[in-house]
């Protein structure tokens, strides 16, 4: 069984402590990860386990699906000198 990330482009992001009126960010953001056989099995467990998605206003959700090495690597952008 495979596992994929489900997404969507829709929503805002502000920065934390954001004075903005407007959005800071465009995003993407994680809506779940489930487990199936293919992307349309695991989009149906999706729905199934987040049952509040039905009764959102997101439309448009992707998915990627996720390596089975599901090794996580962090990197923190106050340590880089850009």
């Amino acid at each position: 069984m495979n596992k994929y990330i489900f997404l969507t482009n829709e929503g805002y992001t502000y920065e934390s402590n954001s004075e903005s009126v407007e959005p800071d960010n465009e995003n993407a953001q994680v809506i779940g990860i489930v487990a199936g056989n293919n992307e349309n099995e695991a989009f149906d467990k999706l729905l199934k386990e987040y049952e509040d998605l039905k009764n959102s206003n997101f439309n448009e959700i992707y998915c990627y699906k996720l390596s089975t090495d599901f090794n996580i690597k962090y990197f923190y952008l106050k340590n880089k000198n850009i």
